[in-house]
């Protein structure tokens, strides 16, 4: 009677058992497996799954913390194998001080380019500036903090610009040139001691007939922006 009672309830549609509970449930699907059993089963497996999901997250997460760390680690000691001073290379020289005294008629102290580090003809020129603190304008501006002034910078980059139109490929040139306007200055940032400042002039437009060029001109200190506008310049002879 007993397989016959369990054998009926087997086959009967499941809306017939839809009133059981899930002790008898359990029953009727696993007759041969004792309830507390299967409970105890069911409940070791999600207790000891969990803990092996957290384990292995836990372990990919630590390897990939600790590989991100010894590449941390290993481009560190590459920087530290390398002593500071050789870390950076000098500016190239494309036209050094000498050349430049043979263009430009400005001597000291107001030769304000020590170097071109780039020179495209008739185009554009880049030159350089060491500020230190024996430059004769620091005593007086300021005593207390030494900033190059504005007006010398602005100079220090007109002479960069007359570099390019004085056409230093051929040897120089015996005209000069003078200021005939200047526009859209901006000082950024103060130059002091120890800075060293690049300028790049750039000519926009030049009309040889009346001897007239326009040039546009930055100057940077760690590739930041300290001093830019633009010039009117007039050529002239001797």
């Amino acid at each position: 009677m007993e397989a016959t009672a369990f054998s009926k309830s087997l086959f009967s549609p499941l809306a017939s058992h839809s009133s059981l509970s899930p002790r008898s449930l359990d029953h009727v699907f696993l007759p041969s497996t004792p309830v507390l059993y299967q409970r105890r089963a069911s409940s070791s497996r999600i207790s000891v799954s969990n803990p092996r999901s957290r384990f292995s997250l836990l372990q990919s997460k630590n390897q990939s913390n600790f590989i991100t760390c010894c590449s941390i680690k290993g481009a560190g000691n590459a920087e530290e194998e390398i002593p500071i001073e050789k870390r950076f290379p000098a500016f190239p020289t494309v036209i050094d001080i000498n050349q430049i005294r043979e263009i430009l008629p400005h001597r000291f102290p107001f030769l304000l380019v020590d170097r071109v580090i780039e020179y495209n003809p008739g185009v554009s020129a880049v030159g350089i500036k060491n500020v230190t603190i024996n430059d004769n304008f620091f005593p007086g501006h300021f005593p207390e903090r030494p900033i190059m002034p504005g007006v010398l910078m602005v100079e220090a980059m007109a002479q960069v610009g007359g570099l390019v139109m004085l056409q230093p490929e051929v040897g120089g040139s015996r005209e000069n040139f003078f200021f005939a306007g200047i526009d859209k200055v901006r000082f950024r940032k103060p130059v002091i001691a120890g800075d060293t400042l690049v300028m790049r002039m750039t000519l926009i437009k030049l009309q040889k007939r009346f001897g007239i060029a326009k040039m546009e001109g930055k100057a940077y200190v760690g590739g930041e922006v300290v001093c830019e506008g633009e010039f009117l310049m007039a050529m002239g002879t001797e």
